[in-house]
């Protein structure tokens, strides 16, 4: 890397649920020369989160940087030259009761910033499948029918684009601002929900992890910002007349259940349809169906247009749940955020921080375990 200050060895512990990245190593090795990299494949069970197998905790022994999805070292015993902790994910909270990260000050970053090009297109994808009646439209060809689409009961005339109409995004962060950007262009207007208030042109800027050519680095999208974990600035925001609310928060003790009755009841004014690729904790799931049942009935004002659930509570959702059969929801197995570039954009956010680490700077996506994000 020449003429920077002198690199230190490293000893990067790379434990992840697909096969060696043989290239991307290749290149880390090409840029970081001092940089020895020991890679364990771990499969993981259909419990999310439960891995297959138990590592050694003898492997992390020498290692001074860890990359991982949720595999950690037993105790920090088991660490002690462990120094960086980077995760292939946006959140943490898969594993925030473990001693490493209860007990140590172990820096954790995170590969936020990542998952916005292919959840956005989930979240717009799923949404105009449920207003353009797709599935209806999958079925007459299933059935080789060549519908009429002005009968009663089959009239697609009331189908409404999305010029004019209102997203909000509750948790504007780098998936958020990119579902932001491509609504924009689609004609929405865009309000945003954050958890501090964003008053100044410089706090409104994106200073993790970004797609090129994706995303809202400098917070020009939005016609208004809101903010808060209270009720009262919660239900303000809900309010602002918004036809799609995106939910985009973090799961936190404050966001547990984030989104009841209450809130629905102030959404329905609209009909809103909520798109949550969040994590399934935020909503209170059975007061989601009754808002849905409430919406399917004809005639009867109030409820929810429909929704959009990539994650819910529990995962995987048993069979049996009455989630798969609430009126107008799409539900699909957490699977909003994967795509071919996942990993090459992980690795990206870990070798930014290896440039970081060489030059004494500060991290990217470096978790505030306060916080919890």
């Amino acid at each position: 890397m020449g003429g920077g200050p002198e690199q230190k060895a490293e000893h990067l512990l790379v434990i992840l649920p697909f096969p060696e990245p043989t290239e991307i190593f290749d290149r880390m090795r090409k840029n970081h020369p001092q940089l020895k990299i020991t890679f364990r494949m771990l499969l993981y069970s259909d419990t999310p989160w439960k891995a297959r197998e138990a590592i050694p905790k003898e492997i992390y022994h020498d290692a001074t940087i860890l990359a991982t999805l949720s595999a950690l070292p037993p105790s920090p015993e088991d660490c002690p030259n462990l120094h960086l902790i980077h995760v292939f994910s946006a959140g943490t909270n898969h594993f925030q009761d473990s001693p490493i990260y209860t007990s140590t000050s172990i820096p954790i970053t995170t590969s936020s910033g990542i998952h916005g090009p292919q959840i956005s297109e989930w979240v717009l994808f799923t949404a105009l499948v449920h207003s353009h009646h797709y599935n209806k439209l999958h079925d007459w060809q299933r059935a080789h029918k060549w519908g009429k689409g002005s009968d009663k009961a089959d009239d697609l005339h009331t189908i409404r684009d999305n010029v004019g109409q209102r997203l909000g995004v509750l948790g504007y962060g780098s998936i958020g601002r990119q579902v932001g950007r491509v609504a924009q262009a689609m004609g929405m207007d865009v309000i945003a929900y954050t958890a501090s208030p964003r008053s100044t042109p410089e706090s409104k800027k994106d200073h993790g992890f970004i797609v090129p050519g994706t995303g809202d680095p400098d917070g020009a999208i939005p016609s208004a910002w809101y903010s808060g974990l209270d009720k009262k600035s919660l239900h303000n925001f809900l309010a602002q007349d918004i036809d799609q609310l995106l939910v985009s928060v973090p799961l936190t003790k404050e966001t547990t259940h984030f989104l009841g009755a209450d809130e629905f009841a102030i959404l329905a004014k609209r009909r809103a349809f909520i798109s949550n690729i969040s994590r399934g904790q935020i909503l209170d799931q059975d007061a989601l169906i009754s808002a849905l049942e409430t919406g399917a009935k004809a005639g009867q004002e109030g409820g929810l247009r429909g929704a959009a659930l990539d994650v819910t509570d529990p995962e995987p959702l048993p069979k049996d749940h009455p989630l798969w059969d609430a009126p107008n929801c799409i539900v699909t197995p957490h699977v909003s955020g994967l795509g071919t570039a996942y990993v090459d954009r992980a690795f990206q956010v870990l070798e930014r921080n290896l440039e970081r680490l060489e030059r004494g700077e500060e991290l990217m996506n470096l978790v505030d375990r306060k916080r919890g994000y």
